[in-house]
């Protein structure tokens, strides 16, 4: 099996930089704690796992993004990261390439725009998908084979699992989110649907096409206040196809895909000097240097 690591690195930044004090510093005595945690994830995973293929991309468009053109409100509720966050994402992203593996970002795509392009360009290539993150979004990219991995333990899911874990399959997730909304992204829904009838609709009904194609048949299924349910949708179709449209990733990103960007190569060692890293980062790092120098001498 060919195994393509796509990940989600802004999860992984944003976990640091929340959980672990500010207190901890570079090199230049800069705060670092996003970068320190931020770098061992990716150390551990290079370490742990080996890739020969892997890709890391990184969030840089809150506010320019395509979707805030379709709705201005898109993750309006979330706040501007602080210009000392913005820097850190800056050094892991030029720390990811120093390690060898190619770093994604854009004004106008999201990370997971990004990483459902590179998995649309490279499965037919005969590649199988890993995603590591903690997002239940990238359930809607899940293939059988495909795994959802999140390196802290806390999700594992592979697309058989995604009706159990989410109530409906994973190419329904969009319209999911499309019935429901997410709070976190700022995306409305149809006002008064929850999770739980979004399911039973889709269960029953397919997608928002099924749903609205036959309308009638809403007001006869087992949830409570169907009437009135089957009212809510009629009035706001609009926003529950605006809504799956906010939810779904894009996978035609306007990248050139070269066939060497998911290779993974060896570490960078100008590139690691340029940059102002934690101790335990940098140490470790030219750790896996030296290592990757021993192997190529046996290999040689």
């Amino acid at each position: 099996m060919r195994l393509l690591y796509l990940i989600d690195s802004s999860v992984y930044i944003f976990r640091a930089w929340f959980s672990i004090g500010g207190r901890l510093v570079d090199e230049a005595g800069d705060p670092a704690n996003a970068v320190y945690g931020y770098g061992n994830f990716l150390l551990d995973f290079l370490e742990g796992k080996t890739p020969e293929h892997a890709l890391a991309a990184f969030d840089r468009s809150l506010t320019t993004c395509f979707r805030n053109d379709i709705y201005p409100a898109y993750k309006a509720n979330r706040p501007e990261a602080p210009e000392d966050l913005k820097r850190q994402i800056g050094v892991c992203e030029a720390l990811t390439r120093a390690l060898g593996v190619t770093a994604l970002s854009s004004d106008r795509y999201e990370a997971d725009d990004l990483i459902g392009t590179v998995a649309t360009r490279f499965r037919p290539d005969g590649f199988t998908m890993r995603y590591l993150t903690s997002d239940k979004d990238y359930a809607q990219l899940l293939e059988p084979g495909d795994r959802l991995v999140d390196a802290s333990g806390r999700r594992n899911l592979g697309c058989d699992g995604v009706l159990g874990a989410m109530g409906v399959r994973a190419d329904q997730v969009p319209d999911l989110l499309g019935l429901a909304g997410d709070s976190v992204d700022n995306i409305p829904g149809v006002p008064g649907i929850g999770l739980r009838t979004a399911q039973v609709l889709l269960n029953a009904l397919g997608s928002l096409e099924g749903i609205y194609v036959d309308l009638e048949r809403v007001g006869a299924l087992p949830l409570r206040g169907a009437a009135r349910i089957r009212r809510l949708l009629a009035e706001h179709r609009d926003i529950a196809f605006l809504s799956r449209r906010l939810a779904t990733i894009h996978r035609d990103a306007p990248l050139v895909p070269a066939r060497d960007m998911i290779r993974v190569t060896g570490a960078d060692g100008a590139a690691l000097d340029a940059l102002a890293l934690p101790l335990r980062v940098r140490r470790r790092a030219e750790l896996r240097m030296g290592e990757e120098g021993a192997n190529a001498l046996v290999n040689h």
